[in-house]
């Protein structure tokens, strides 16, 4: 029963897109997923109010941190997936919620400033692992990037986190009208209608592929663990 928990220091990089593609297609594919809204501008409370949520989706809202680890730990007993969603990193309930993660996913969009921003996001991450002292597995999410042109600055950024040893996903969040319709819309993607968005099938394949990495990644960090306790 993975948490994945979703965080950024910084607004506009698509941490709340990212999060809710991941959830609503693990509920897609048939997966009972809890969404644990943390934001303060109650994103996916908003969304869901749309009425067109999956019936095995649900999202819970109005958190802080004195209620963050009761409603992980709820969410928890009743789904298999947690997926929570964090706004900024300086907050007591962003250290709290990271305690709890199977995985941190650190969406980022490559550039410099974003590169900058980021790295307060693993600060969080190495003081948790320095309280708890136990790895908390983390990866960095490239988004909002072009499907077709690779710039030298995002190869250049891509290049530097890896030298520095942090983890990073193949898989990008494309900018994609779709994602953003997911909003304008309030429905998951496969909801939308061609009509009105454009390049539906191509969204559909790229949240897809994130899903599928996120799950391999889930995995091998369990067979990692199992192998370290042994």
């Amino acid at each position: 029963m993975p948490t994945i928990v979703f965080i950024s220091p910084k607004g506009g990089v698509g941490k709340t897109t990212s999060s809710l593609t991941l959830g609503t297609q693990l509920a897609k594919h048939g997966a009972a997923v809890t969404m644990i809204d943390a934001d303060p501008n109650r994103p996916l409370k908003k969304w869901g109010k749309g009425g067109r949520k999956p019936d095995n989706l649900a999202i819970v809202s109005d958190i802080d941190e004195e209620s963050i680890l009761d409603a992980i730990d709820v969410a928890a007993s009743m789904t298999p997936f947690v997926i929570v969603d964090l706004e900024g990193t300086a907050d007591k309930i962003a250290l709290l919620a990271v305690s709890q993660a199977d995985l941190v996913i650190i969406p980022m969009q490559p550039s410099e400033l974003d590169a900058d921003q980021a790295s307060r996001a693993l600060k969080v991450i190495a003081q948790q692992e320095r309280m708890a002292r136990r790895s908390v597995p983390h990866a960095v999410l490239f988004t909002r990037t072009n499907s077709t042109i690779r710039t030298r600055t995002m190869t250049h950024i891509a290049n530097s986190l890896r030298e520095a040893g942090i983890p990073m996903f193949d898989t990008e969040m494309n900018e994609r009208e779709a994602f953003r319709g997911m909003f304008s819309f309030s429905a998951p993607l496969e909801a939308l209608d061609a009509a009105d968005v454009a390049n539906v099938p191509k969204a559909i394949e790229n949240a897809e592929r994130f899903m599928n990495e996120v799950l391999d990644t889930l995995r091998r960090n369990a067979a990692t663990a199992e192998q370290g306790a042994a």
